[in-house]
C-alpha cells in the first residue's frame, strides 16, 4: 500500500491561487486528490485550469474568507464541486500588516485576525462537521514560525498565527478520537509576495539567511512534501502539532 496516495480523495486548499497555498494545492493534486482552491480574485479559475491539465479535476471558488457570510457560500460551493463530501481542508489563506506597534491601526488588526484566525476557525468547524460524520479526515492550518516568537512590525499578524497554533490543538484535543487528523505546519522564510518587504530589506534579509542552516530561503515547492504526508494514511497517529518547515531556523 502506498501510504501517500491522495488517489479519490476530496481537498480543498484556501489562499490555493499563489504562493505557498498553490504550491500546496498542487503538491496534493499530484498524488491524486480531487481539489477546489479558493481565493479572492478571479484569478482562481485559470490557476484551477493550470493545476487541473492533468490527473484530477481541480476546481477554483471565488470567496473572500474575511467577509463570513462569503466564507460560508465560498465553503458550501466548494463541497457541492467535490460532490457534497470533503476528506481535506489545508487553510492556506493568510495577510499581514507591517507597522510598528504603537502604530498600528485597529482596522489592521480587524483585518489580519479575521483572515488568519477567525476564518480558519471558521473552516476547520465548517470542515469538522462534515469529517465528523464521516469518521475521518485531515485538516492542515498554516501556522508561522511568528506562531513561536513575536517578530517585529507584525503584531496582528503573530497573533494570529500563535492562534492558529492554539486551535489547531484545541481541535485536536476534541476531534482525535472522532477519526479527524488537525495539524499545523510553520513555513519558514519562504520565497513568497508576503515576504517581498523583508526579501527587499538588505539588513534583515542578510540577517535571516544567515541564521538558515540550510543557507536559502524556502521556496514553494519545499512545503508539498509535508503537506501531502499530513493529508496521507501515513501521518494517521499524529495529531495537534505544529510542524516548522524552516531550513533549520529554530534549531540555530
Amino acid at each position: 500500500m502506498n501510504l501517500f496516495d491522495l488517489s479519490g480523495k476530496k481537498a480543498i486548499v484556501t489562499g490555493g491561487s499563489r504562493g505557498l497555498g498553490r504550491a500546496m494545492a498542487e503538491g496534493l493534486h499530484n498524488a491524486g486528490a480531487e481539489v477546489v482552491i479558493i481565493a479572492t480574485s478571479d484569478s482562481v479559475f485559470k490557476t484551477a485550469e493550470e493545476i487541473g491539465s492533468n490527473g484530477a479535476k481541480v476546481y477554483g471558488v471565488k470567496g473572500n474568507l474575511s467577509d463570513r457570510t462569503d466564507l460560508t457560500n465560498a465553503f458550501n460551493n466548494a463541497v457541492e464541486a467535490l460532490g457534497d463530501t470533503l476528506d481535506i481542508l489545508v487553510n492556506a489563506a493568510g495577510i499581514t500588516r507591517r507597522t510598528k506597534c504603537e502604530d498600528y491601526t485597529i482596522e489592521d488588526w480587524d483585518s489580519v485576525i479575521e483572515t488568519n484566525l477567525t476564518a480558519v476557525f471558521s473552516m476547520c468547524q465548517l470542515s469538522g462537521r462534515i469529517m465528523i460524520k464521516k469518521g475521518k479526515g485531515k485538516i492542515i492550518n498554516v501556522a508561522s514560525l511568528a506562531s513561536f516568537f513575536g517578530g517585529i512590525t507584525i503584531c496582528a499578524y503573530s497573533a494570529s498565527k500563535g492562534g492558529v497554533a492554539q486551535i489547531t490543538k484545541s481541535f485536536a484535543n476534541e476531534w482525535g478520537s472522532k477519526g479527524i487528523n488537525i495539524n499545523a505546519i510553520a513555513p519558514g522564510y519562504f520565497v513568497t509576495d508576503l515576504n517581498t518587504g523583508l526579501m527587499n530589506d538588505p539588513v534583515r534579509s542578510e540577517k535571516i539567511i544567515t541564521r538558515i542552516p540550510a543557507g536559502r530561503w524556502g521556496i514553494p515547492e519545499d512545503i508539498q512534501g509535508i503537506t501531502v504526508f499530513l493529508a496521507s494514511e501515513a501521518s494517521n497517529y499524529i495529531n495537534g502539532t505544529v510542524i516548522p518547515v524552516d531550513g533549520g531556523y529554530l534549531g540555530f
